[in-house]
């Protein structure tokens, strides 16, 4: 059996490899059908050309709900041991679409790798847990496994739904109770949390209907736009105040209610705009209820409507529950802190995440799942990018995880 600290020199030396490949990673656009992509089908091609040395790798298909012509390739990679259960590196391939290209220093799909950074859309989001997991298991590929099974997830569908991502696989008992499950997906600085929570998430949509003049006589019709921005300012103050309870576990401690998209609403400025629509992310805290939120936003239109004369809808576009928090006394828990302390001297706390992960499923079927990442802060925004150190921080601690429990079996 190899030392750990050889297979820790071995990342050391692998870094030009790691940087090549998040570099050729991310060249490869992978954004949901909906979102106006293909999907993920080019990047898991890319993975599993790599995958080499496993005892199995799989690749599960599944039929896009939004496109049926393209399918949203999963990929199960798995070096077998002899004892029960995985320890599994859940990292999700597909990325956000790419908005306010003209904040952008550099294209986002032709990533730049200057000060200890690779720039590019999808590499903190999640190109950093694909590529730290790869470079984690690596070393130990070809060692005689005394203890679990080492297993890397990439999955689909993660920026939209998860229906044909991890929902999928955890219906289909993929994972087991045996497994210990880790999801890179929200980092802390230093990686000092490991996050056990999460947030009820709840997407809504405002749709207002007015009544469309010509600008210079508003007083004829109905401006939707006014209305909506009426509307959104009550809501954001109404339901802050309504839903105002704190919880220290989570980071921001309170629930949180803003706007986000908005789609236009006409193409010319002398026209007042007869129909206007805006939606709204919540992240709730677990105490309370997502219909109530409901109800209050509903209230509160209707208030506007009899006011305005404008018709309001209230749709919910989308829900997730959390599941019970993951247990801080478990095995997968104390070897993911134990490898993070190893590795940064430092003990993780437990902690909660507004942000919706693929950890959540798990928790939901009773599975403990453990958030844990270095740092956390460009996802999603322009000139998105990844520190290498934290990349190569999150190697190590993969790799010790999988030593400990894979290579030499501990329990």
């Amino acid at each position: 059996m190899k030392p750990l600290d050889q297979v820790l020199s071995e990342i050391d030396s692998s870094k030009d490899d790691i940087i090549s490949m998040m570099m050729g990673m991310i060249r490869i656009p992978a954004i949901a059908p909906e979102s106006g992509g293909s999907g993920e089908g080019k990047k898991a091609d890319f993975l599993m050309e790599r995958l080499q040395g496993y005892d199995e790798v799989r690749r599960i298909e599944v039929q896009d709900s939004f496109d049926p012509s393209v399918t949203r390739p999963n990929i199960l990679a798995r070096k077998i041991g002899p004892k029960k259960g995985t320890v599994w590196i859940v990292a999700h391939m597909d990325v956000v679409p790419v908005v306010d290209l003209e904040k952008w220093d550099s294209p986002p799909f032709d990533p730049v790798c200057k000060d200890g950074r690779i720039y590019g859309r999808g590499a903190e989001d999640n190109g950093q847990a694909v590529i730290s997991s790869f470079f984690a298991a690596r070393p130990l590929l070809f060692e005689k496994l005394n203890g679990m099974s080492i297993g890397l997830a990439y999955v689909a569908d993660e920026e939209t739904t998860s229906e044909m991502g991890i929902g999928y696989l955890v219906d289909n008992d993929y994972f087991t109770e045996d497994d210990v499950i880790v999801v890179p997906d929200w980092g802390s600085p230093n990686g000092t949390r490991i996050w056990l929570s999460e947030k009820n998430l709840l997407w809504l949509r405002f749709d207002i209907e007015g009544k469309s003049v010509h600008g210079s006589t508003p007083h004829k019709g109905i401006n939707a736009f006014r209305v909506s921005t009426y509307l959104l300012a009550d809501l954001m103050d109404e339901l802050a105040e309504r839903f105002d309870l704190q919880d220290p576990m989570f980071s921001p401690p309170f629930s949180t209610f803003e706007p986000t998209k908005r789609p236009a609403t006409v193409d010319n400025v002398n026209t007042i705009p007869g129909t206007d629509s805006f939606f709204m992310d919540v992240r709730l805290l677990p105490s309370y209820s997502m219909d109530d939120v409901i109800q209050a936003a509903e209230e509160v239109a209707k208030i506007h409507s009899e006011r305005s004369g404008a018709r309001i809808t209230v749709s919910e576009i989308q829900r997730n529950l959390s599941g019970a928090p993951s247990s801080t006394d478990s095995l997968g828990f104390r070897a993911l802190s134990d490898a993070v302390e190893h590795i940064t001297g430092t003990r993780p706390v437990p902690s909660g995440t507004g942000g919706a992960t693929c950890a959540n499923f798990f928790r939901l079927k009773g599975l403990d799942a453990y958030v844990w990442q270095c740092g956390g802060g460009t996802l999603h925004g322009p000139n998105e990018y990844v520190e290498l150190s934290n990349l190569m921080t999150d190697c190590k601690v993969f790799a010790t995880l999988f030593y400990n429990l894979c290579l030499k079996g501990e329990e």
